[in-house]
């Protein structure tokens, strides 16, 4: 059996096929500049050769259909028929107050999702789209959804409510939610493993710095404490998001620039963060432009680093004990500068990374430890599998085994646990660059 992933944005729909039995990938792929003149697709499957082309694609439904058929594709596909499939698992940005763990879909849980659309309206309606194209095309498959705010579930009121009127929470939801869920929840648990800990005696802070951006401190195992708000715009800096600001900010600038309300949350949400503050917003861009001279790059990374080691500092405060801080996702796999910035003088915490380590830690296929020895609080970069969560929890949820995470076991949780695409292109890795191999971490066996 396999298990199909679907993660629909507004204008794209990245997808992964898994073999269930073999725990492997069979695929990976995405559909972008959906809506747009014209579309792209590219789809690598395990032992194939890579493809790419262009298309029209109007909506979702294009895509997806696309995407199925390219799966069953003598040449570039992974399977023989959709038949295989055994469940669809879907991506949501927001599960509201309803949601509190992954559900499989009915036609009453996507009319509770269209009335979270105003929660997440940048995302909502192409997740929605997304799992309605798929029910259509695929009607006799089990549909999942698993949401990016189910994770952070366990944090108490104190850290989760605003100080603002209670009625707004009452009346219109107005609370802490968080997001990049299905990434905390996997960078947390592969902690554990790697520290050799039980979940429930785990204290982590997880840093997953992507173009999206959040910080999530994880007590005995479990969220408690998050950067991102009602919506994925509130924490850190962010490659086109401003991250916190005075919220007297909005109606100062809207006076004074003249501008809707509506105009400013497109301000801050797309036109914010890096690319308000140096005009780029991809890290590799911004770091380049630093190493040659431009003062305003510069200052980007900076704010980024700055913002990060706040939030490193606050957690740590809120957590009495830090075992481990874990760098996940694009720029936290990748971004050794960003690293460096946001723990440099952390030494006081029991923070001490090694820079020759660090600057090591390049790679997507190994989970790397890049503190000095003597370090009391670990400091891993943990590559992200929010795929594999979203797969577990389909597959789950169509044998009817699944439930929370604190009652609930996935494989990666096993210390003898392999990704075994990661392992196939670590090899590569380590051809060209042998010396990762002193930093890369193994959990111990007993």
């Amino acid at each position: 059996m396999v298990i199909l992933t679907l993660n629909c944005g507004s204008s794209s729909a990245k997808y992964q096929v898994y073999d269930w039995d073999n725990k492997d990938v069979l695929a990976v792929g995405v559909v972008e500049r959906i809506g747009l003149e014209y579309s792209t697709i590219e789809q690598n499957a395990t032992g194939k050769p890579e493809y790419e082309a262009r298309f029209s694609s109007p909506t979702h439904m294009e895509a997806i259909e696309l995407i199925l058929k390219m799966l069953v594709d003598p040449e570039y596909g992974c399977i023989k028929s959709l038949g295989e499939i055994g469940a669809v698992g879907h991506r949501v940005l927001h599960g509201g107050e309803y949601f509190k763990k992954s559900t499989l879909v009915t036609d009453e849980v996507i009319e509770k999702l269209k009335t979270i659309i105003p929660l997440g309206p940048l995302h909502m309606p192409a997740n929605i789209m997304g799992i309605e194209v798929a029910r259509k095309l695929m009607p006799d498959v089990p549909q999942a959804i698993i949401m990016d705010t189910a994770w952070h579930q366990t944090m108490p009121e104190e850290a989760y409510m605003y100080a603002v009127p209670y009625s707004w929470y009452k009346d219109f939801n107005v609370r802490r939610y968080g997001f990049h869920g299905t990434s905390h929840l996997y960078c947390a648990k592969r902690a554990a493993v790697l520290l050799g800990k039980e979940n429930k005696d785990t204290n982590v802070i997880i840093l997953h710095i992507g173009n999206g951006a959040s910080a999530c401190a994880v007590k005995n195992g479990v969220c408690v404490e998050t950067s991102m708000g009602l919506t994925p715009l509130e924490g850190l800096v962010m490659g086109t998001r401003s991250g916190d600001i005075d919220p007297a900010i909005v109606p100062y600038i809207c006076k004074n620039l003249g501008v809707t309300v509506e105009e400013m949350d497109t301000i801050l949400n797309k036109k914010s963060g890096l690319v308000g503050l140096c005009g780029k917003s991809d890290r590799r861009d911004v770091h380049t432009a630093a190493d040659n001279g431009d003062k305003m790059a510069q200052l980007a990374i900076d704010m980024e680093c700055h913002r990060i080691k706040k939030y490193i500092g606050a957690y740590a405060a809120l957590l009495g004990r830090v075992d481990a801080i874990v760098f996940t996702a694009g720029v936290g796999e990748m971004g050794e500068h960003i690293r460096r910035g946001s723990l440099r003088g952390l030494e006081s915490l029991g923070i001490k990374m090694d820079e020759d380590k660090n600057n090591l830690s390049h790679c997507r296929n190994a989970e790397t430890c890049i503190s000095t020895d003597d370090s009391p609080v670990k400091i891993f970069v943990i590559p992200t599998d929010e795929e594999l969560v979203m797969t577990e929890d389909a597959y789950a949820l169509m044998n009817g085994t699944y439930d929370v995470h604190t009652n609930f076991h996935y494989t990666f949780e096993d210390p003898t646990y392999v990704n075994k695409a990661r392992e196939r292109g670590l090899v590569e890795n380590l051809k060209k660059k042998p010396e990762l191999k002193s930093i890369i971490v193994r959990p111990a066996v007993k």
